[in-house]
């Protein structure tokens, strides 16, 4: 395997980032600051023609079984999360999907994005941030905004941005019964609908919190020409344990050398670590 394939026996599925986990939600796209439209490159795709076609065929069965067998495993997860706190068991919040891409012309006035250094070029073609509505069972307190609020500013520098953890270990707005589902990944369960829409795919990077995208650079930006998805290189290589900067490294190396090859090691290696529970709190 490739030194940008390699999996380190670390951890599995990531948060995504410690968004706010507290029932529905909805987050504009310019949360917390403006983002950056990068210029398209050429990033080869993962696969394309029948290779695709198998590939997204073999998402759709995986995630209707894994939907299918898991449906108990939700319901009594949903009931458990009434019983310990108030609120839905259900957690919906925006987050960015896949980029789409425009042409510069049309991004001139929009306040909610950053143009490269000499602004837009009108008949170029740009990345631009999507977003779509991510949904897991809840994990934390309904009204953990309103108790910790120190813990929803995502106050930092461009210097400590990289080094600090999208997840906490003995995070306060975690209830008890959110612990153990986010030990074993039920949480994530809810997930593989949107990989049914289409929205997500069963391998890509972790759908990250609106509000840091503005620590986002260019580059970094790259990671999101395509589709979030359930785990990812990042997730079978820490999770949990990886502060952004090393979260985005390798999410980054992801989408440079995906392949079906690379996706289907991941699930295997995504399996192997969900039953160690490695990384995951």
């Amino acid at each position: 395997m490739s030194k940008a394939t390699t999996l380190n026996a670390h951890g599995v599925e990531g948060r995504g980032g410690s968004a706010p986990d507290c029932g529905a939600a909805t987050a504009s796209p310019a949360v917390g600051g403006t983002v950056i439209a990068v210029p398209v490159t050429e990033i080869p795709p993962r696969s394309e023609g029948v290779a695709g076609i198998l590939y997204r065929s073999f998402e759709i069965l995986v995630a209707l079984t894994v939907l299918t067998l898991g449906a108990p495993f939700v319901l009594v997860a949903s009931a458990l999360i009434r019983l310990d706190s108030p609120g839905s068991p259900f957690y919906v919040h925006r987050r960015p999907g896949r980029s789409t891409v425009m042409r510069g012309r049309d991004l001139r006035d929009r306040t909610d994005l950053r143009p490269p250094p000499g602004g837009f070029d009108p008949d170029g073609l740009y990345y631009v941030p999507t977003y779509f509505n991510l949904i897991k069972l809840r994990t934390m307190y309904s009204d953990s905004r309103a108790r910790f609020p120190d813990l929803y500013a995502y106050a930092f520098t461009p210097e400590n941005f990289h080094s600090a953890f999208p997840t906490l270990k003995h995070d306060p707005r975690v209830t008890p019964a959110g612990r153990v589902l986010r030990k074993l990944s039920v949480d994530e369960i809810p997930n593989l609908w949107l990989v049914l829409t289409g929205e997500m795919s069963l391998v890509g990077p972790r759908p990250e919190a609106p509000e840091v995208l503005q620590y986002y650079t260019a580059e970094e930006m790259y990671k999101f020409i395509c589709k979030p998805g359930i785990t990812g290189l990042a997730q079978v290589n820490g999770r949990g344990l990886l502060n952004w900067g090393e979260t985005i490294a390798w999410d980054l190396r992801y989408v440079r050398s995906r392949t079906v090859l690379l996706d289907l090691k991941i699930l295997v290696w995504t399996a192997l670590r969900v039953t160690t529970l490695h990384g995951a709190f």
